[in-house]
């Protein structure tokens, strides 16, 4: 892992100027007394008991903790001693350069010393998987083990599906696929749960196949054994292990003075184990999050860490809330808190700010999806036409098909948008051969990586590259394995090409990234060969290249490119976007961390928000109740909550197709209306020769949509 420079480009002297006697002065208090938790009378930093900030919606929480972090240097904390954990690289990135510009502040270096570094800022899986290569021989790993991301895994579990014949029973009834196999798997995994359990709770139509599954499972980790290979899951459950060892987790924690966890009710039980197996006492542990938007519990997340984080260590923690917010108008935040206000269970906190406005966030009735599609694009265009970017308005759903109507009615209307989406970088077939090469040369075990290097030799098949890996698997040397191995004919002029590359990547000494240089020119004749576009999938070898020259080593570029892949540019879903200015649509999910001076939420409706497909217990209802906050506080100074009244449900199994009614979201009680403006629109676009609605079917649509939750 790259260490990350704590430096500031955006300072500007009058900052400087106003912070030179304290460099915390434009913290809140609630703010500071985070930063300046457990100093000591000199003000030095300490180890003191564990922190939870409850940083509330728009409270300035990246703020605060790169704010932690420079104040803890400065109180004489060792900068290599210090554990900062993310969900993202970019996240740790911006919190060590914040960090670094306070730093230049309080130690006047204006650039003249050489900047500070945290050497361990990174995501979970990114630190897991250093601790676990530098302590691999006490858990039991190979050192050179290599990383499947998930479509390796789900590769490897699809294959191994087949090798114990469950393949052939899914033939005559339904045994799960592989990407559901990789999902039950995994959820068992972090969860902590027992099968049974998560096949209750998550995977109903499953249940039937417990004991396939659990063979499944066993021959699914003998493979990776086997192959010295690790998925996404064993960077975090190893990691687990040696931290819940007696002697390996004191070992562990003694690495670290500060631990300091950003996100943190995006945690599941595996990280939650892992901070209280280092640091049992808690000493020096800080954690920031938000329990009101912990909605990623279908990747494992548990909004109960945070909830019971207090009581998690052998001291109690102390309780820091963040309550202003620099985000969002007053009238927004009035609604916002009202709909959380209503959650069973919750860290108490009511968000402020000093955003007065009179513009009250608006609840919109409208008939149908599609007059939903022509309200919101007429809204668009008005804002437009006053001054707002249309980048600085974003419609936000539940899940990807509810846009599909507004979809459509932007392209009529030439409006661009992006959607949020499309393939990542490691999705891209090309991308995903160049390094499935490096994964072969790095660790020639790795049969997934193998497989799918051999079948690129035009006459390969995957029963000759079968036979090529149980060759090599019982050959002392690869390379000797593949100079005997018999190909067929037709291969003979590409085989002796991929044997010399090869034996290059296998030789001691080879200095990087001359690995990746030697595997593009290989490739790149493939390439042409094999896809039309082979020169925009080129400009993404030749980035990856670029990429490759920040990494020390062929094996640490696997690993963090594998587990923080950037976006790819060749394979986007969609069309290429040739305007500057665009709509922002994005599911929920996707906007988290996101904010707009405009947002608009649609089908705020039961079924929808909250999905019929999350109402199984108190639990699943209770985190739809923190997306539809979660969207609510995206919005900066106008909040639209479109309600439509009706839906066209197509194909429905003997009913056929039909219009369902549906009623305003559960999450939006009548005592709640208050913080909203109600309106009800019908299209007037003589486009669509609409008639105008009687003032008597008006209030009707308008009672029935207040009145159906009932």
């Amino acid at each position: 892992m790259s260490n990350v420079a704590l430096s500031d480009n955006a300072a500007t002297p009058a900052a400087d100027a106003a912070a030179v006697d304290d460099p915390y002065a434009a913290l809140n208090p609630e703010q500071r007394a985070a930063v300046e938790h457990a100093l000591g009378e000199d003000g030095a930093a300490l180890a003191g008991p564990p922190l939870l900030v409850i940083a509330g919606a728009g409270s300035g929480k990246t703020n605060t903790l790169a704010h932690r972090v420079a104040r803890l240097i400065q109180g004489g904390a060792d900068p290599q001693r210090i554990l900062l954990l993310t969900f993202s690289r970019r996240a740790a990135g911006e919190m060590t350069h914040r960090a670094g510009a306070v730093l230049q502040r309080v130690m006047q270096l204006r650039g003249s010393a050489p900047p500070t570094t945290l050497p361990w800022a990174g995501t979970f899986h990114a630190i897991g998987a250093r601790l676990l290569r530098q302590y691999a021989a006490n858990v039991g790993l190979d050192e050179s083990f290599t990383i499947h991301d998930r479509g390796d895994a789900e590769d490897l579990m699809g294959l191994v599906r087949h090798e114990i014949g469950l393949s052939t029973t899914a033939n005559a009834r339904r045994f799960p696929l592989k990407g559901t196999c990789l999902s039950i798997y995994s959820r068992v995994v972090n969860s902590g749960e027992p099968l049974a359990d998560v096949l209750q709770s998550t995977f109903p139509w499953c249940k039937e196949w417990e004991a396939e599954l659990k063979r499944l499972f066993g021959a699914y980790v003998d493979a990776k054994q086997e192959q010295n290979v690790l998925d996404y899951d064993d960077l975090l459950l190893f990691w687990s292990d040696m931290a819940g060892d007696p002697q390996m987790g004191p070992a562990l924690g003694a690495l670290f003075d500060h631990v300091l966890v950003d996100e943190y009710q995006d945690t599941n039980r595996l990280q939650a184990a892992i901070i209280s197996g280092m640091k049992p006492d808690g000493a020096g542990v800080m954690v920031v999050g938000d329990d009101a938007q912990s909605i990623y519990s279908f990747r494992g997340a548990t909004v109960r860490n945070i909830l019971d984080f207090p009581r998690q260590f052998s001291q109690p923690a102390a309780l820091i809330t963040l309550e202003r917010n620099y985000r969002s108008t007053q009238p927004i935040l009035d609604a916002s808190n009202a709909v959380i206000g209503a959650a069973l269970e919750r860290h108490a906190k009511t968000l402020w700010t000093d955003k007065a406005s009179t513009i009250l966030p608006q609840l919109v009735l409208i008939t149908d999806e599609a007059e939903q599609a022509r309200w919101v694009c007429r809204r668009i265009l008005e804002d437009r036409e006053s001054g707002m970017r249309l980048k600085d308005q974003a419609v936000l759903f539940r899940a990807a098909s509810h846009s599909a109507a507004l979809e459509l009615e932007l392209m009529r209307r030439n409006i661009p948008f992006v959607k949020f989406g499309g393939l990542k970088f490691l999705e891209a077939s090309h991308i995903k051969d160049v390094l499935a090469v490096l994964r072969f040369a790095q660790n020639p075990s790795g049969r997934m990586a193998g497989f799918r290097v051999a079948q690129l030799i035009p006459g390969i098949g995957p029963s000759t590259a079968g036979k090529l890996l149980d060759a090599i698997g019982t050959a002392a040397e690869p390379c000797a394995a593949l100079d005997q191995f018999a190909v067929p004919p037709r291969c003979q002029g590409d085989w002796q090409p991929f044997t010399e590359l090869y034996r290059a990547l296998r030789t001691p000494g080879l200095r990087w990234p001359a690995d990746l240089e030697l595997v593009k020119q290989w490739y790149l004749p493939h390439l042409e060969r094999m896809h039309d576009d082979a020169g925009m999938r080129a400009a993404d070898i030749e980035q990856l290249t670029q990429l490759a020259g920040g990494y020390g080593s062929r094996e640490e570029f696997l690993a963090e490119i594998t587990l923080d892949p950037p976006e790819a540019t060749s394979d986007r879903a969609g069309p290429p976007l040739l305007d500057d200015d665009y709509v922002i649509l994005s599911t929920i999910h996707s906007s988290k961390g996101q904010e707009w001076r405009s947002v608009h939420v649609l089908n705020v409706v039961d079924g929808c928000i909250p999905s019929d497909m999350a109402t199984g217990n108190s639990a699943d209802i209770e985190e739809e109740r923190r997306l539809l906050y979660v969207a609510m506080t995206r919005a900066k100074e106008q909040l639209q909550l479109v309600v439509p009244n009706r839906f066209f449900i197509k194909q429905q199994s003997q009913m056929g197709d039909r219009h369902v009614y549906a009623a305003r979201s559960r999450f939006l009680a009548p005592a709640m209306l208050k913080h909203f403006e109600e309106c009800v629109w019908v299209d007037a676009d003589t486009r669509h020769a609409r008639a105008p609605m009687p003032d008597s079917v008006r209030m009707l649509v308008r009672e029935k949509a207040r009145n159906a939750w009932k």
